[in-house]
């Protein structure tokens, strides 16, 4: 069975954990896309991992996890993530693999990629790590490859920076090379195969708020195409959500909590819901659940079921604002516009949910949630039309409730 995860928002939802949570029963995890940009922390035991290229189904002892051929890989981020891995105590040699049609990311990239956003008129708030580099050079055919890399003719038009970046690292990166579509030929149909999305879906360069989005593709199409498979092959997919919205970077967020009239609940998310870069450590932006926003990514993705995180952030409120429609120049609209430049303009319609004042990170059954808690999880699934399979009431791999096991065919 193949299961795809993506992040239903801006990314930062909670992918890592229920990559993680799911991946105790898979026999391989592919990452399909994305690079060092991206950032999954995971707690697991009082300890916590913050993984930027490496899959999160490193942390099960027994999985395999790949790095798909729509990733762009900077070696020396690998190694210095999988030796970070090592001193926490993670076994992780032989179950690291790397497509060898996945491009790589070159040191000179990174100046690149700050010196170009920073001549935008409207700069995209990128990561800086060379990620946007990486994926245009790609486009443009002068990309490096894993698999060309140590190729003479590939070799020769390269400056000496990058030719000794590639010296320095290859001899490591070679035994963990494979043909990812040969690799998941040998896989039984009865195997469990995990595919991890990067970002989130509104930062897919088609799905996404262009031209505020990443340079890959974080919807669940982008599974087949960096993963190895075809797109029949894909059994379900599952879409993690936050209790709330978060964004990073520049770009439009139409239900971004307002200073003046959100009574510090902005400090609140952002200090409880620990809302701050894995990979840069800037802030976060935070907002109401936009649900306008989540039903689009539902049905762009077909989603068949969602994963709820954070839950437990609202533990302390009254009552809770979600997302319902914008209000624009032109009236109250309900369906997410296509241009970002309208979005920008969008004001957020909101309706008001009772909350449970209750703390639920130890709750284990859906049915001991606070009625408040699940009343807030009904709405959200009639709104978008998609059940709620799994809920996060808090950061440790055991604080997820199931309520239908995503590994179960329907």
């Amino acid at each position: 069975m193949k299961i795809v995860v993506i992040g239903a928002q801006w990314g930062d939802e909670g992918k890592g954990k229920i990559v993680d949570y799911l991946s105790e029963e898979a026999r391989v995890v592919v990452r399909y896309s994305g690079g060092a940009n991206a950032g999954h922390t995971i707690v697991q035991g009082g300890e916590t991992y913050k993984l930027h290229l490496v899959p999160s189904g490193i942390l099960s002892e027994r999985t395999v996890v790949v790095l798909g051929t729509g990733m762009v890989i900077d070696p020396g981020a690998l190694f210095e993530e999988l030796d970070t891995l090592t001193s926490q105590g993670v076994d992780w040699e032989g179950r690291v693999l790397v497509s060898d049609r996945a491009h790589l990311v070159l040191p000179g990239y990174r100046e690149m990629d700050r010196v170009k956003d920073a001549e935008r008129v409207q700069p995209l708030g990128t990561t800086g790590r060379g990620i946007g580099v990486a994926y245009a050079m790609k486009a443009s055919r002068d990309g490096i490859r894993v698999a060309d890399a140590e190729e003479p003719a590939v070799r020769e038009r390269l400056d000496a920076q990058s030719r000794a970046y590639l010296e320095q690292h290859m001899e490591r990166l070679r035994p963990m090379v494979v043909d990812l579509v040969d690799f998941m030929a040998h896989t039984s149909p009865d195997d469990r195969v995990l595919y991890e999305g990067a970002q989130g879906a509104l930062l897919d360069l088609d799905q996404g708020t262009y031209p505020y989005v990443s340079s890959g593709y974080s919807a669940a199409a982008g599974a087949s195409l960096g993963g190895g498979i075809g797109p029949r092959q894909i059994d379900r997919i599952i879409g993690v959500f936050k209790a709330y919205s978060t964004r990073v970077g520049n770009g439009p967020f139409p239900s971004e909590f307002r200073s003046a009239d959100d009574s510090g609940l902005e400090d609140l998310v952002r200090e409880v819901g620990r809302e701050y870069g894995v990979t840069t450590g800037r802030p976060r932006r935070c907002g109401y659940l936009d649900l306008v926003a989540l039903k689009y990514i539902v049905r762009a993705n077909g989603i068949d079921g969602l994963a709820l995180t954070h839950l437990d952030v609202y533990d302390t409120l009254d009552d809770i604002k979600v997302c319902i429609a914008y209000e624009t120049d032109d009236g109250v609209v309900d369906v997410f516009p296509s241009s970002a430049y309208l979005l920008e303009r969008c004001r957020p319609v909101t309706k008001t949910l009772p909350g449970w004042r209750e703390r639920i990170g130890r709750v284990r059954q859906y049915d001991e949630l606070p009625r408040a808690a699940r009343e807030y999880v009904r709405f959200i699934e009639e709104y978008v039309g998609c059940p709620v399979d799994l809920v996060g009431v808090g950061y440790e791999r055991d604080q997820t409730i199931t309520r239908v096991d995503p590994w179960t065919r329907s």
